[in-house]
């Protein structure tokens, strides 16, 4: 495993984020496809042995069942401060008009159930899961800096959101002071790749961390175009990022992945760590082979010519992904 800066900080990270969306109670949230505590354990303990230290959930992943799950196996298989913990704010988690956004009110009362629920004192990133529009961002990015400042976050971050929203928010945390964002989490892969117009280029130019979600487009690119997974057929978010114009990419992943004797994860993934502003990709895992994959990935050299085949069937569509 390789360790990178995320972005222009000192915290080390594992090339490759463990994304924790695939564990929790599956009769807690809308993903029947998510695994139990019992069946997400061996998942983590692999990454930890393979030498991934990076985690990423969110408070509402399955109605914060997977915050408690990743919580009370890093305490029992990890020293808390080998590992980076990454958890989100801002979707519906109570009934009321404050249940959900990034109000302050939101924002100090989310905080303290993630960790309660994590079992930890701090997060090493607390990331906003999407803009709020209907709160002025000073008062989130206020908010924040005092969850930094009261050490229960160490670092934040940002997702899926779009570029003038994101140099809004680093223009005001920077007028007054406040802590900024050091990581992006956008949505990016082979298949969806809007996130090169404007995106990912001032995020290389600001020095901030790239950390995509799904990189293998919810498996799309893992498998032949007409496999279907029980995840792929229950999956209504998913449903809408993806359609027929992404088969050729599939197509041309899959034909490289043969020609190399590796599967199309590994291919997928390779592609999207040559990225240059890529810091890394947060890759969810049900099946052991899905970890093997995405460490072999980081191995993984494609060649210039193997880059622009599988860049080269892509065309324009419209944002998705928020």
């Amino acid at each position: 495993m390789e360790y990178v800066p995320l972005g222009r900080t000192g915290l080390q990270v594992s090339r490759i984020a463990l994304g924790c969306m695939s564990y929790g109670d599956p009769h807690a949230g809308n993903h029947e496809w998510t695994l139990d505590e019992e069946t997400s354990r061996p998942f983590i303990r692999q990454a930890l042995e393979a030498g991934i230290t990076f985690f990423d959930t969110a408070n509402v992943y399955s109605a914060g069942t997977s915050e408690q799950i990743v919580g009370r196996a890093l305490a029992e298989m990890a020293d808390r401060d080998d590992v980076v913990i990454a958890t989100k704010v801002h979707g519906r988690m109570r009934p009321g008009p404050n249940g959900a956004g990034l109000s302050r009110k939101a924002i100090l009362t989310e905080i303290d159930h993630s960790l309660r629920r994590l079992g930890t004192d701090y997060v090493d990133l607390y990331q906003i899961h999407r803009w709020d529009a209907h709160t002025p961002i000073e008062e989130t990015m206020e908010a924040l800096h005092d969850v930094v400042r009261a050490g229960k976050a160490r670092y934040l971050g940002a997702s899926s959101m779009a570029a003038w929203q994101f140099a809004k928010a680093q223009h005001v945390a920077e007028r007054e002071g406040w802590t900024p964002f050091v990581s992006m989490q956008p949505h990016y892969n082979l298949v969806y790749r809007e996130e090169e117009r404007e995106m990912l280029p001032l995020c290389a130019d600001q020095g901030v961390g790239v950390i995509p979600w799904s990189p293998l487009a919810r498996g799309l690119l893992t498998r032949p175009w007409d496999t279907a997974t029980a995840r792929s057929r229950t999956d209504e978010f998913g449903k809408t990022l993806y359609g027929e114009q992404d088969r050729a990419i599939v197509e041309q992943v899959a034909a490289v992945a043969g020609e190399r004797g590796v599967s199309q994860a590994q291919v997928a993934l390779a592609w999207l760590l040559q990225q240059p502003v890529v810091t890394a990709p947060i890759v969810g895992a049900t099946k052991a082979q899905h970890l093997a994959d995405a460490v072999a990935a980081v191995d993984l050299r494609l060649s210039d010519d193997e880059l622009a085949r599988l860049a080269a069937p892509y065309a324009p569509r419209p944002i998705a992904g928020y």
